[in-house]
């Protein structure tokens, strides 16, 4: 009989808290319980919390091939997909990690264009609380400023300058 070989496997090892101070198991393992991804509509001017996006599996991504080119569609609509991560300072909780990535899609002909290494690597960016905001509209980092601002006035009053000069332009 033949043994089935065991395939090797990624696992996230979630955690409730990543700042209780805890040492032991799982200590430098990718949790994401923090991280949150903020889907922008820039048409519509909206943005929601999406969490099948983590997976690359949200609302607008689902049914849509993905190409490499953005010319390639044309007609794609705008969309800013937001890594956020939420820390713990002194203060409380803050937005400690916001990056935002571009991407377009055209329904019609199920469609859309973007850079997956830049997706995985703003969410690293974020979780390493890294603050990336400059690439977007004026329009979509106030959508996002007042999104972040009306989900939680606490995280938003404890968060960076950098974060608040980089969506606000103050």
């Amino acid at each position: 009989m033949e043994e089935k070989k065991k395939k090797l496997g990624f696992n996230i090892i979630k955690k409730s808290d990543p700042t209780d101070g805890h040492k032991g198991y799982g200590k430098g393992a990718l949790s994401l319980d923090n991280v949150s991804p903020v889907m922008i509509d820039v048409e519509a001017g909206e943005a929601e919390i999406d969490v099948g996006a983590l997976h690359a599996r949200s609302a607008v991504e689902k049914g849509i091939k993905f190409l490499k080119v953005q010319e390639e569609v044309p007609n794609g609509k705008p969309y800013w997909l937001v890594w956020v991560t939420i820390d713990r300072n002194e203060a409380g909780p803050y937005y400690a990690g916001v990056t935002a990535c571009y991407m377009t899609v055209d329904r019609e002909i199920r469609r859309g264009y973007k850079s997956l290494p830049e997706h995985v690597n703003r969410m690293d960016k974020s979780l390493k609380r890294h603050i990336i905001v400059d690439d977007m509209d004026e329009k979509s980092k106030k959508v996002l400023a007042d999104f972040l601002r009306g989900h939680n006035e606490v995280l938003w009053n404890n968060s960076s300058d950098e974060l608040k000069k980089g969506l606000l332009a103050e």
